[in-house]
């Protein structure tokens, strides 16, 4: 088990905090960090979104640390300081949105090596979300589930989406996946963008603290997604539309003002979801983990009682 850099000055998250590499099943090598809570009643996986890496969720794992769980995230490929599949370090990438499976299981594994408390417990914002919603469909060892903006759609017109389909699929055809796909750029957005007009939150001391985190430590930015990460992800998400929701509680958060992923698949999935409830944040934007004290604490207490709620299976 070797150790990996955890970046404490930025991160935020509670004392104690290690960081690991983990070598995946395909040979590619990601990075977990551990929070461990005193007498802790499970512990807490979270699963970060697209251009998202470990300290970003430092405050986080401090919230759910202080609530008596432990918690474990991790730097997905190509994103943090994980390894980068795409030749230019800049472009958001990976081969097969499946891939990450592969991350998930190395994560699992990891657990499991740690013999980390039971019982587990998921939380996914974004694109996490995506990779989430498959890991427990397919049997992830988890409790219940919450997810933040989770990535069942992406936020567009309808013929800006269909249009997203034909260059995406002609890039995999034609052979430049690698490319940056459309208005996507290489400079990482909260470096590229004012506050003001943001898409993300509300909170300008968040919106600062994130541009300050890759200001300090340029390696764990992560510009825009290339052809390929379009398309694999697109058929990703027309797959997971397609199957149930699995039976165990779910608690999900979306703001009103959402404006990355599609708002109407996720309530079409949580209104179908048996036991699943959907909480709609008046105000809210995409990352409502990345704003005010209030608003994240308003999650982390939702998704807490849930979870506390599902200690015995």
């Amino acid at each position: 088990m070797i150790e990996a850099p955890l970046y404490e000055d930025i991160a935020g998250g509670p004392q104690g905090g290690v960081a690991h590499w983990l070598t995946t099943a395909d040979d590619v090598r990601i990075r977990v960090a551990t929070w461990h809570a005193p007498n802790p009643k499970g512990t807490v996986l979270v699963f970060p979104g697209r251009t998202e890496y470990i300290e970003k969720h430092g405050r986080t794992a401090k919230a759910f640390v202080e609530r008596g769980f432990t918690c474990i995230a991790v730097d997905w490929r190509g994103q943090g300081i994980a390894d980068r599949v795409h030749p230019d370090p800049a472009v958001g990438h990976v081969e097969k949105f499946t891939d990450y499976q592969h991350d998930v299981a190395a994560v699992m594994d990891h657990v499991a090596a740690l013999d980390l408390p039971k019982p587990y417990f998921l939380v996914g914002h974004s694109m996490g979300g995506a990779i989430g919603l498959r890991a427990v469909m397919d049997g992830l060892d988890v409790n219940a589930c919450g997810f933040s903006s989770p990535m069942w759609g992406v936020n567009a017109a309808p013929h800006v989406r269909a249009y997203g389909w034909i260059i995406s699929w002609l890039a995999k055809t034609f052979g430049f996946t690698h490319r940056y796909a459309p208005l996507q750029q290489e400079l990482t957005y909260v470096l590229r963008d004012p506050f003001e007009g943001n898409t993300l939150t509300t909170d300008e001391a968040s919106w600062n603290r994130l541009g300050d985190m890759v200001r300090k430590y340029p390696a764990l930015a992560l510009g825009g997604a290339s052809m390929g990460f379009l398309y694999t992800t697109l058929r990703e998400l027309r797959t997971l539309a397609s199957r149930p929701s699995p039976d165990m509680d779910c608690l999900t958060f979306m703001g009103t003002e959402e404006a990355i992923v599609d708002p109407e698949r996720v309530k079409s999935r949580m209104a179908k979801w048996p036991r699943g409830t959907l909480n709609i944040i008046e105000g809210a934007q995409h990352e409502m983990l990345m704003d005010t004290d209030k608003l994240r604490d308003q999650l982390i207490d939702g998704y807490t009682a849930v979870f506390e709620a599902n200690l015995t299976k």
